[in-house]
């Protein structure tokens, strides 16, 4: 029986950070589903569109290099609904530091209550890049600033391309 995990966030835009979440949970599951939240009222920078795109193009080459099947969509719900949808039984979540995990702990044990059989796995981010939220890369972009060190090539080219002065 394949081992499918599920992968959700914004990544509004995906971040190294993110990429090294998936690098890690490429290598514990068969197929990885990355799943974009999608909420009406919240407004994003990308659309739905962009960010599969983005995920797509730049995870996929890193799952391939793993061996692991990778797929990318979209949910409006809850997480372990999406997780039971991709057929996927276990959560993989990126912990940042100390208020991540006690964050993370708290939808853990509310998951688990719901979808017993859905497994939360959290990967612990790797040093260089804890420091990484999408939330800042856009702010940063806004402000003119150079996200290169953050985010992967293309995404810092769309996130320009996003912010160009008119």
């Amino acid at each position: 029986m394949p081992r499918i995990a599920l992968f959700a966030g914004s990544f509004d835009p995906i971040t190294l950070g993110h990429l090294d979440v998936v690098r890690h949970a490429v290598r514990l599951a068969d197929r990885l589903v990355l799943a974009i939240g999608v909420h009406p009222g919240k407004t994003p920078l990308f659309s739905p569109h962009e960010r599969l795109g983005m995920l797509q193009e730049i995870c996929a080459p890193v799952a391939r290099e793993a061996g692991c099947e990778l797929a990318c969509t979209t949910f409006a719900g809850l997480v372990v609904a999406a997780a039971r949808e991709a057929g996927a039984g276990i959560l993989i979540r990126g912990i940042r530091d100390g208020a991540d995990l006690d964050y993370e702990m708290q939808m853990a044990g509310m998951n688990a209550a719901m979808a017993p059989d859905v497994q939360t796995v959290f990967l612990p981010a790797s040093p260089e890049v804890r420091p990484i939220t999408a939330t800042l890369v856009r702010q940063i972009a806004a402000m003119g600033g150079d996200v290169s060190r953050f985010v992967p090539a293309q995404v810092a080219a769309h996130l320009k391309k996003k912010f160009v002065k008119s």
